[in-house]
């Protein structure tokens, strides 16, 4: 720790973070937004519409890296997250989670929308006719197995992270991780080999965005339990300091429960 953060430290007499002028808040935005005009411009079959979209996620994960590293240096390094910051940060990752539910709660209100009084237009049944909807126990099923034991895996990561088990935690998080790997797989193969498309009326609709979001979340949750597992081989990560890991895992846990309503309502339910 520098003689300059020691001497701003001593000056501080209270435990909260106060953030220094960072300019990636205002350069996220301005990615994100330029993702979201390239995103419409690639729907509507604009010939520059994919190369933004790509150029633009890419900045934004450079930018995702930029700022992460900055939080992983003021906690790690600087000292900066002390027991109230990292109270408040909890604070802040469950309000995020409750807004991610709500989110998908739109996209089930749309499919029990459309499926419990069919319109005239799909010829009053559900699922439409030409509709020949995916096997719920066949990937579907498999792919529930499979993020119920990442489940498991995670939360024991947690408990011996808790437990300064060091060994135990690397081999349960990368077995969290080669599960989460096979999800996707699983997902990926699962929309190769479906009959229907995104185009392909209010089912195909609503199938893909409910699942195609969650396998979106499963992407992210992923590449944050790597990100925890690369710190905690470079000592980053300690049983008394683990905040990125634990909100790591609360978001995993999230991910888990949406994805047994999916497979209950969607691919159970809504494929009778």
């Amino acid at each position: 720790m520098s003689n300059l953060v020691l001497f701003k430290k001593n000056l501080q007499k209270h435990p909260f973070h106060l953030v220094d002028p960072s300019p990636w808040p205002f350069v996220g935005s301005m990615f994100a937004f330029s993702c979201t005009i390239s995103a419409v411009l690639y729907f509507h079959m604009f010939e520059i519409g994919s190369n933004l979209l790509v150029c633009n996620f890419c900045f934004l994960l450079i930018l995702m890296f930029l700022w992460w590293r900055d939080v992983v240096r003021e906690s790690t390094y600087e000292g900066y997250h002390t027991g109230l910051v990292q109270q408040g940060l909890r604070y802040g990752i469950l309000l995020f989670i409750i807004s991610e539910i709500f989110f998908f709660v739109a996209f089930f209100w749309a499919f029990f929308h459309s499926s419990i009084s069919p319109a005239i237009e799909i010829g009053s049944i559900w699922p439409p006719k030409g509709i020949q909807v995916l096997n719920p126990w066949d990937i579907p099923f498999v792919n529930t197995l499979i993020l119920l034991l990442s489940g498991c895996t995670v939360t024991w990561t947690h408990h011996a992270m808790i437990s300064n088990l060091k060994t135990q935690v690397v081999i349960s998080l990368s077995f969290t991780i080669i599960l989460a790997i096979i999800f996707t797989l699983f997902q990926a193969y699962e929309y190769n080999m479906a009959d229907f498309r995104l185009a392909d009326g209010i089912y195909g609709s609503t199938f893909y965005m409910a699942t195609g979001f969650h396998g979106f979340h499963v992407l992210i949750g992923t590449i944050s339990l790597f990100i925890c597992l690369v710190r905690l081989l470079n000592y980053q990560l300690t049983r008394e300091h683990h905040f990125g890991f634990e909100s790591s895992a609360w978001y995993w846990h999230f991910v888990d429960v949406v994805w047994l309503f999916l497979f209950v309502s969607i691919y159970w339910w809504g494929g009778i």
